[in-house]
């Protein structure tokens, strides 16, 4: 499609949908001069994020310069997903590195946007940030150990319950999420927050089999 475009030989004439295609261009010297103009078109800021893993050395080195000079807490929640999914491939690591610098920045409440991302992956990545940060407390950590349906998720929660924990914590509001959740190892997290309280007895009929809401999940 690139040897088919007919480009101007100044390509600040290039309004923003087309400036889009050329930095889709087969020749890497046109994807880099179209890296130029992303100054006046922001909205293109996903297309610099591809570029970041670009094939070309200079047009990668150049995309993450304007990735690295522009991505602001806003932006990077939007564009999440996306770094992500690039993260997993080759040259995709400077992307997802930028992503969490930026979002190290970002409040509890921001990040909670993540919290409800159909990809795994993205809910993660937002819960590592957050518990690295200790920006939410055993409650709320409770709860999203008990609520999430990725294991990985649900024992990263979990865990960071037991890690803040202290007696003045060991609240029902804490207890009753994990003890009543699916995940055996949850509800393990759980017994073992009870015992911490003293009240190793009223441990034993959580350490069953599932409860029957969570038949058949």
């Amino acid at each position: 499609m690139g040897t088919t475009v007919l480009l101007p030989a100044d390509l600040t004439q290039l309004d923003e949908s087309r400036l889009a295609l050329t930095l889709c261009h087969r020749d890497g010297r046109v994807r880099q001069q179209a890296l130029h103009q992303l100054v006046r078109a922001p909205r293109l800021l996903p297309l610099v994020v591809i570029r970041c893993a670009d094939w070309v050395g200079a047009v990668r080195e150049h995309a993450r310069l304007l990735l690295r000079e522009t991505l602001t807490v806003e932006s990077a929640l939007d564009l999440a997903p996306l770094v992500l999914r690039l993260g997993r491939r080759d040259r995709g690591a400077f992307g997802v590195d930028v992503l969490g610098h930026v979002l190290r920045q970002a409040s509890s409440r921001q990040l909670a946007v993540l919290f409800a991302a159909p990809d795994r992956i993205v809910r993660r990545f937002a819960y590592r940030l957050v518990v690295e940060g200790r920006l939410l407390g055993p409650v709320e950590l409770a709860r999203a150990a008990a609520r999430d349906q990725d294991t990985v998720v649900q024992d990263l929660c979990a865990t960071a319950v037991l890690a803040a924990l202290t007696d003045d914590h060991a609240t029902e509001e804490v207890l009753l999420p994990l003890l009543s959740a699916c995940n055996p190892r949850v509800r393990s997290a759980g017994v073992t927050a009870l015992r911490r309280t003293g009240l190793s007895k009223q441990a034993e009929p959580f350490l069953s089999e599932p409860l029957s809401s969570c038949a058949g999940g």
